[in-house]
């Protein structure tokens, strides 16, 4: 037999295979690796922390520093506290969360934390410290993992079953055990307007011996021969037997790894294709797009209530709530990308009407949760968009709900008014055509209210921060707030001429304030008008270019503008003072970049502006995918010469929701000059009656 004839043979098919297998392996998607958790973690740009979390999960572990900043963590500060188990990623108020601190020590236990080293993904954070302590921690849902590497010699961890952010703290019990440390906490929720409650378990993988310091702290030692510790941590918003089975059979590697093909799964939903710079900022971003509500149900389906009862649902339950933040682009991001988990957020947004709904929150919170003012807004969108929301349970909540809206501040009128229409066409839906017509009528009022407050715009107060008794914007801000009918604001202003001359005087005059919510619809309102180019251009401007900004989200028109752009893969992204807000701006780029971005809540549209990639593709269920593609992409090539969806030239600037979800192509021709005719035509303006 010819050996070396066949050896010759082989080896271009062994090259082949190999080959083969090696592009194979090179072509698998890990967005997780693009990843920057320390994007808008230091200062007051983003309010956002590199805790170790998984998709939606109710355990976020990570560093509390001094100083720290809302979400317990300030990126430039080398003093630790210890580390804490929840946080409200990117809220407001003073931040809330930061339960179960626990410092790791040697020797004498008040010697400080000095941070050396440091490096964090999805699922996973690790410091090291001057002392030599390393610490690794990673979580999943609801539960984490410390793992510890300390010198020879005394050492051990403090605990602090009081501590909380923002003063949040209200009652703890514990109790020590041959396994470990079980009990639960009770803290204020965002704001604090309401209060919830924690149940845990913790278990250390060696011998220990306690000794308590007082009525909330102890000291925890371990043997002095030992150099690598483990803590096992399990959490639970419905009682304590179910914190300890999410405690157990807990691996570090495991558990990290199971996190981060999570993130690997949810993050790959979008898969933009571009230069390596351009992607990091995307994947960051919409990584923080699914970090909360949290998911709170138990694996049998057990979950506790906002009235504090226990009840069990084949559905996912979500609770962790932003609504007044993100409904108008986390949510509907989520409806797109996460249909399975917003059908049950969606049921669980509908559930909170049969327990006790706050606007805020309750006293019996099943954890921590900000603000659901709007809710009824998601509910008539997700209905809209083909999800399940069975109004008849809740008809009489709803309404409920309206009568005690505020119409006493102006923009709390034209907030109420909003929820108000939605009411009107939940009815419509339901075939009650007396109450649709009464609810409509209602929320017609809200002209009245225009024209009182926000008509007249050369009264010196119009561009005042809280003037008038508004909670967060200026007049010039919440005039715009009427994206349900924007054909009767057209109106209002005096009809489409005068409409686009003030909509460019806002837009000239830097009135805009993208560090918060209230007007963020308005760079979208230009296409409306015979000039939608220009929303093409502010979209562009604010997602990718340099903007200027005098309003910040502490209240103020600043004497000193921000100058930069807003979207910044650094730990000081962001403007100064702005909020990420649970993942509210930044799917605000997600969808900008994505070419595409909600017209109004509760109608199913989106206004078209030029992607900030060549291509990208949303997979979508069943194996579909809807990919948005870019011809003529260049950085300059802002403005949109003409569109076409499946091979078809269609002349509008819009798509819906039923024509994204039927996958398909969406092919965008990009120009540097504006095209003064595409999208002046076929337009989408909401109206009342839709």
């Amino acid at each position: 037999m010819d050996y070396k004839s066949i050896s010759t043979k082989l080896i271009p098919i062994l090259l082949f295979f190999f080959c083969g297998n090696l592009k194979a392996q090179q072509k698998v998607f890990e967005p997780v690796k693009l990843v920057n958790v320390f994007l808008g973690s230091s200062g007051d740009h983003g309010q956002l922390s590199p805790a170790a979390s998984s998709p939606f999960g109710m355990m976020s572990i990570g560093p509390q520093t001094y100083p720290n900043l809302h979400a317990g963590y300030e990126h430039n500060a080398k003093l630790f506290l210890g580390f804490t188990h929840n946080r409200f990623e990117g809220v407001g108020c003073t931040g809330s969360g930061g339960l179960l601190l626990i410092k790791p020590f040697l020797g004498d236990e008040k010697d400080e934390l000095i941070k050396t080293v440091e490096d964090a993904s999805p699922g996973y954070y690790h410091v090291g410290f001057e002392n030599k302590i390393d610490v690794k921690l990673t979580a999943g849902n609801k539960s984490g993992i410390h793992k510890y590497l300390f010198p020879k010699g005394k050492k051990g961890v403090y605990i602090d079953f009081s501590h909380a952010l923002s003063r949040g703290f209200v009652a703890e019990e514990h109790t020590v055990n041959n396994k470990g440390i079980e009990g639960w906490i009770e803290a204020r929720t965002t704001c604090s307007e309401g209060k919830y409650k924690v149940y845990y378990q913790i278990y250390f993988g060696k011998k220990i011996t306690v000794k308590s310091i007082n009525e909330h702290k102890l000291n925890v030692f371990f043997d002095e021969n030992e150099t690598e510790e483990e803590i096992r941590i399990g959490f639970s918003a419905v009682n304590h037997d179910y914190a300890v089975i999410n405690a157990n059979n807990l691996w570090f590697d495991r558990l990290k790894q199971k996190s981060q093909n999570e993130w690997n799964e949810k993050l790959s939903t979008i898969k933009a294709e571009g230069d390596i710079t351009s992607q990091k900022l995307f994947y960051s971003l919409l990584y923080r797009t699914m970090q909360s509500p949290y998911l709170i149900s138990e694996a049998d389906g057990s979950y506790k209530t906002s009235n504090g009862t226990t009840n069990q649902s084949k559905e996912a339950y979500y609770n962790g709530w932003a609504v007044w933040d993100n409904y108008r682009t986390q949510l509907p991001l989520l409806s797109i990308i996460q249909p399975k988990a917003f059908q049950d957020m969606t049921s669980s947004i509908a559930s909170l009407y049969l327990s006790g709904k706050k606007d805020y929150a309750t006293q019996k919170e099943p954890s921590n949760t900000v603000r659901t003012e709007h809710a009824i807004v998601v509910l008539l969108d997700a209905y809209r968009k083909g999800y399940k929301v069975d109004f008849a349970k809740i008809a009489d909540s709803l309404v409920s709900e309206i009568n005690r809206l505020d119409f006493s501040k102006p923009d709390k009128a034209l907030e109420a008014s909003y929820d108000v229409w939605a009411l009107a066409q939940i009815f419509n839906h339901l075939k009650q055509p007396e109450l649709y017509k009464k609810y409509l009528e209602k929320a017609a009022d809200y002209k009245k209210y225009w024209n009182k407050d926000f008509k007249d715009i050369d009264k010196n107060d119009v561009d005042r921060m809280q003037a008038r008794g508004l909670y967060q914007g200026t007049i010039w801000q919440y005039r715009w707030f009427v994206p349900f009918d924007v054909k009767g604001l057209i109106e209002l202003c005096g009809g489409d001429e005068n409409y686009l001359a003030q909509l460019t005087k806002f837009y000239k005059g830097d009135f805009y304030n993208h560090a918060n919510e209230p007007d963020l619809q308005v760079p979208l309102m230009f296409n409306m008008t015979k000039q939608p180019w220009v929303s093409q251009k502010w979209m562009h401007q604010l997602a990718a270019d340099t903007v200027v900004q005098y309003y910040f989200n502490d209240n103020s028109r600043g004497i000193d503008p921000f100058v930069d752009r807003i979207y910044k893969n650094e730990p000081k992204a962001y403007i100064r003072t702005m909020d990420d807000d649970a993942g509210a701006m930044s799917a605000w780029y997600v969808f900008t970049a994505s070419g595409f971005s909600p017209a109004c809540v509760g109608l199913p549209i989106y206004y078209l502006n030029v992607p900030l990639f060549k291509t990208l593709t949303y997979n979508l269920p069943a194996g579909k995918q809807f990919i948005i593609t870019v011809n003529d992409f260049t950085k300059d090539n802002i403005y949109i010469n003409q569109v076409k969806l499946n091979g078809k030239l269609i002349d509008r600037n819009w798509i819906s929701q039923d024509e994204i979800m039927a996958g398909g192509v969406l092919e965008i021709n990009a120009s540097k000059t504006p095209n003064h005719k595409f999208g002046t035509v076929n337009q989408w303006i909401s109206s009342m009656d839709k």
